[in-house]
């Protein structure tokens, strides 16, 4: 199995997640392994790495990749959604830290048959378990043109939303839309030529983003993980998470905040009566984003950014 992966902001993510400290580590996404094993290569003797994916293929890779660590690695398929409920499973009831890196893989992309990239024709699928959920095809063909525009507006935070949402349901009157070249085309041809040119980027690449979103449910999932996570944080564990869109950072942005400062008293009372203490310190007052270098060789870098906080 081919599995290429550039993982992004690595030494940065596990430095903060200091695992050479020992005890039970958790990667929420593990995609291709990079995390994951640069954790395991710091773990001690006798501590302890699970790796959580929802995509088949990269649990697979992932289990050859690290057979080598025998015992302290356990690589399960799960969304990072059900962090609770697999460490359950495993008779885990604390840990000493999780990561999370968000969105979808270099390798999901590169897949030619998965269907995320508009650079590559293939079916309109976007899902990252593909056991399961509807597809990018399902999407594209049977929602209404105001769910379509809404996806686009609020998961893309596309300008022309209407106009592509438009032209999608003019599109598929006449035929099914079946293929990334197809919606690219749309997209392509319904947003106006002056736009088109001031665009550094492909001009599908909000749409695509935000069906995929809208496919695999991705924003709706990170709130619940994060709670369930730092709730079973040791006191000095560390939760650290990569976001490469406004739109997952403004989430773990608002839900570390609320962690931090869940006070809930009017700001004019003297003294916080409402009993709710800090569960965590921010360890990155702003975020850690990649250096220059790291852009250079890897593009898809450029809109990382990575938050670190601290269990009480």
């Amino acid at each position: 199995m081919n599995y290429t992966h550039v993982s992004v902001l690595l030494k940065e993510a596990v430095d903060a997640l200091a695992p050479q400290r020992g005890g039970i580590f958790v990667d929420c996404t593990a995609g291709g392994g990079g995390h994951s094993e640069e954790i395991l290569q710091r773990l001690p003797h006798g501590a302890r790495l699970i790796s959580l994916d929802q995509d088949e293929r990269a649990v697979l890779h992932c289990r050859e990749r690290f057979g080598k660590y025998g015992t302290a690695s356990t690589v399960i398929k799960a969304n990072f959604v059900a962090v609770g409920e697999v460490l359950d499973g495993l008779g885990i009831k604390e840990i000493d830290g999780a990561l999370w890196d968000l969105g979808v893989s270099s390798v999901q992309l590169d897949e030619g048959d998965r269907g995320f990239s508009y650079m590559i024709d293939a079916p309109l699928d976007m899902r990252m378990d593909r056991s399961t959920g509807i597809t990018a095809a399902d999407v594209v063909n049977t929602y209404s043109e105001e769910a379509l525009g809404r996806i686009f507006r609020d998961f893309g935070e596309e300008r022309f939303y209407r106009r592509i949402a438009e032209a999608i349901l003019l599109k598929r009157a006449s035929e099914t839309i079946q293929t990334t070249r197809q919606l690219a085309n749309i997209v392509v041809e319904a947003i106006p030529a002056a736009a088109r040119h001031k665009e550094n980027q492909h001009p599908a690449r909000r749409t695509f983003q935000a069906l995929r979103i809208e496919v695999n449910g991705e924003l709706s999932v990170i709130e619940p993980s994060l709670q369930e996570a730092v709730r079973r944080l040791r006191t000095g564990g560390r939760a650290a998470v990569i976001t490469f869109h406004s739109l997952e950072d403004r989430i773990v942005k608002q839900v570390f905040g609320k962690m931090e400062s869940p006070c809930e008293c009017p700001p004019d009372f003297p003294v916080c009566t409402c009993g709710k203490r800090p569960v965590v310190k921010r360890i990155t007052k702003k975020p850690i984003v990649p250096a220059q270098e790291e852009i250079a060789e890897n593009p898809r870098a450029r809109s990382a950014k990575l938050r670190v906080v601290e269990k009480l």
